[in-house]
């Protein structure tokens, strides 16, 4: 395996040998174009040889889902992201007794299932046990919000005031909705009694915090419409408890011009592996990253710095990457599908996970190849959308999964909380309570 160890070795010599060309003459660089210098020095890879791996077991897969275990919490919406409010520190928050859940949510009549994306709006719910969940209503006037549809992002609750990061996805002024993506924020005031619940009030200053540079990150324009769907979206705040830092984790795309992106041997793997094995030319066009940015001097400032991780020639969508940290460990997560693995490599739907001694250290995937949790193979839609809280409880979705006669329907609500047991670099799951739980 490759990791940025070894990378940044080799892109240091080749920085070395650029510069050493430069100064004799030997290298040259015309008008207009750059020699990119740059060392990433803390960009982790995730290999074809990682991915290689990546297989079921009793540990990591989880239990079919019975349709008595199918709590639909609003039955007029479909219901699937899901993130809670958390505390600054990251704990899942309360307010005055009541936990607060966020889901991207569409209203049912008069379409389908799959047609949901393109009217999503967040909504909140709310609930003192964390099992029953009351339906509040719109976090925010959608005339106001940014973006044609709001995509998933997470909130956060500081002294009375709830943050909440989104994506805004398209715009309004196109007749034909897009797949430009922004990270973008509005705050609400919260409150809640007994008698009224949990009520919140968005104010109306809504704000773009980041876009796609194309020098760091891929740009709508360069992935040029190849391979599957663009992505520079999913914002998930996060403070570092050993330092203090506050960051925004995203799923991006390694920049450049999709046309133009070739397979390095660092994506592919160790020196041995390269020997043995070789990427089709198509999975060029496969190049997921997780992406984060530093906060400045307010939740309004961010500077955008170089990706976490990198899966070029492996995958293209690492969705909704967010931390857990458990002692000295940072445990790195995000949801990916089968679809969206580079020909020749196979991956379930699935949460995957990777871990380091620090923020911006070297990634190593648990359990070799990445995967944590993944659909029974009987039911391989099942659930969708992985969340890990801070204890272990992962929460997901129902997303397509199969009845007692073998039809598949779209469940479109919260799915069973699993337990995950977490040990350096391995993961096992132990648990799945019978409903949705929020601890």
């Amino acid at each position: 395996m490759v990791t940025n160890k070894s990378k940044r070795k080799a892109k240091k010599m080749v920085t070395s040998l650029l510069a050493v060309g430069m100064a004799f003459g030997m290298v040259t660089a015309t008008a207009g174009s750059t020699v990119n210098a740059e060392v990433k020095d803390d960009t982790s890879v995730w290999s074809w040889e990682d991915a290689s791996k990546i297989e079921r077991t009793e540990d990591n897969t989880a239990p079919q889902i019975t349709e008595d275990e199918i709590n639909d919490i609003a039955p007029d919406l479909y219901v699937w992201d899901t993130w809670p409010l958390r505390d600054r520190d990251g704990s899942v928050a309360k307010v005055n007794g009541y936990k607060v859940i966020f889901s991207l949510t569409a209203e049912k009549e008069g379409i389908t299932p799959s047609e949901r994306h393109g009217m999503a709006k967040i909504r909140y719910f709310y609930s003192k046990d964390g099992k029953d969940w009351k339906l509040g209503g719109l976090v925010y006037d959608p005339d106001k919000a940014l973006g044609s549809r709001q995509w998933a992002g997470s909130a956060m609750l500081d002294d009375g005031e709830v943050t909440l990061f989104y994506t805004a996805t398209g715009r309004k002024s196109n007749e034909t909705k897009t797949y430009e993506q922004r990270l973008a924020k509005v705050t609400a005031d919260i409150s809640a009694s007994n008698k009224e619940g949990v009520q919140l009030d968005s104010n109306e200053d809504h704000e773009i915090l980041l876009e796609a540079d194309g020098e760091k990150y891929q740009t709508l324009e360069q992935s040029q419409g190849k391979g599957v769907i663009y992505s520079f979206r999913d914002p998930w705040f996060f403070k570092d408890p050993k330092s203090g830092e506050e960051y925004l984790l995203f799923e991006g795309n390694s920049p450049g011009l999709a046309s133009e992106q070739t397979c390095q041997p660092e994506n592919i793997g160790s020196p041995s592996f390269q020997k043995t094995h070789e990427a089709p030319e198509e999975a060029a066009l496969y190049n997921g990253a997780v992406g984060i940015a530093k906060k400045g001097d307010s939740l309004s400032d961010w500077e955008m710095m170089d990706p976490l991780l990198e899966a070029d020639c492996v995958n293209q969508q690492l969705e909704r990457p967010h931390f857990m940290v458990k002692g000295n460990q940072y445990y790195l997560f995000f949801i990916s599908h089968k679809f969206t693995f580079a020909p020749q490599l196979t991956g379930p739907d699935g949460l995957y996970g990777f871990t380091s001694k620090s923020i911006h250290g070297e990634y190593e995937p648990l359990n070799e190849s990445g995967l944590v949790v993944a659909n029974p193979e009987n039911d391989p839609l099942q659930a969708y959308s992985w969340v890990v809280l801070p204890h272990g409880e992962v929460s997901s979705f129902v997303n397509k999964y199969k009845t007692e006669d073998g039809e598949q329907k779209f469940g479109g609500t919260l799915a069973p909380t699993l337990k995950v047991n977490f040990h350096k670099d391995e993961s096992k799951i132990v648990n799945e309570s019978k409903f949705p739980t929020l601890k």
